[in-house]
Formats: structure tokens, C-alpha cells, sequence
């Protein structure tokens, strides 16, 4: 586990390109899936890596056996929760390639994040899962988290996505 380099760009884009293809292949509409844009995809985390909106915004990936197996990516949250009493951080992405799955990765992944937004002085963590998410959802209720009541519908381009926001509070 470490901090994203801009080298592992082409890799955190695969991760995301095999896993969404098996997560979300019926969730999100298969126009986008199938004419995904691998280097536009590289160029865009290699951005995200390299020059971030703000310096609180990381991108951590996740190794196994020196390949990129997993990624998160999280930064000061633009939708939160006000009754926190302080800041909120979003976990835009924590996604493992399902190849390395139940080996751990996720779930160093979310201890880091934590770890790094508590050190921070970040009192929470929110992330927008698509309502029918079950895996991801099951994965976040294990570790504490529970939907807050937010919702919110993304366009797809050809059907809405519908977003449960979920949520923990940090120890501090």
C-alpha cells in the first residue's frame, strides 16, 4: 500500500475498466463500458495523481506482488453531511481488481484512507454507492458505515443511476 505515483495512471485505469465491466455492467449503460477510453481514463488518474484539485485530494493504490491491484481515491467532500461539527472527506473510488479480490486489499485501502483523514483532523468519510451496489455496500456496513438518507440520481446518458450517500464518523 502507498501513495499513487503517476506511472500507476495506466494501471488504476484498467482496475477500474475490468471492475466496472463486472460490477456495474448493469448499472451503467453498455455504450460506456464497452467504448471505454483506456488512455483518456490513464490521463485523467495520472492528473488526479500529479495535480490534484487540492492537496487534501490523494489517490492511495494497493499492491500485489508489484501490480496494481486496487486504488482510492478521496478528498474534501462536496455534498456532506453538516451535523458532523467539522469536516467531511468523500471516498470517491475504492475499487479492487476482482482477480485480487478476498485477499485484504479493500480493506487496507479503507484502514488507510481512515488512518490518513483522521490524521488529517477529517471528523468523517461519505461515499455515493449506486443503491444497488450490494457488494460495496455489504463491504462498507462491515466496517461500520450505514447509508445516511441522502440520495441522489446521476444521468447515465441512457437511464438514471440512482446513489445512496453512506457515511462513518472517525475516531479522533
Amino acid at each position: 500500500m502507498r501513495a499513487a505515483r503517476g506511472g500507476d495512471a495506466e494501471a488504476i485505469a484498467r482496475v477500474q475498466l475490468v471492475t466496472w465491466r463486472l460490477a456495474y455492467r448493469t448499472l451503467l449503460p453498455p455504450a460506456l463500458l464497452h467504448d471505454w477510453d483506456e488512455p483518456a481514463a490513464a490521463d485523467a488518474w495520472r492528473t488526479a495523481v500529479l495535480a490534484p484539485p487540492t492537496p487534501a485530494h490523494q489517490v492511495l493504490v494497493a499492491l500485489d506482488g508489484g501490480v496494481v491491484a486496487g486504488y482510492a481515491a478521496f478528498g474534501p467532500a462536496e455534498e456532506a453531511e453538516a451535523s458532523l461539527g467539522g469536516s467531511t472527506d468523500e471516498l470517491t473510488a475504492l475499487l479492487v481488481e476482482p482477480r485480487w479480490g478476498r485477499r485484504g486489499h479493500g480493506s487496507r485501502l479503507l484502514a488507510a484512507v481512515v488512518d490518513l483523514a483522521a490524521a488529517a483532523g477529517v471528523v468523517g468519510l461519505q461515499m455515493w454507492l449506486p443503491e444497488d451496489d450490494t457488494v460495496i455496500a455489504g463491504f462498507l456496513g462491515g466496517t461500520g458505515w450505514a447509508p445516511d438518507g441522502w440520495a441522489r440520481t446521476l444521468d447515465t446518458g441512457t437511464s438514471p443511476l440512482r446513489q445512496l450517500s453512506w457515511h462513518t464518523v472517525l475516531e479522533q
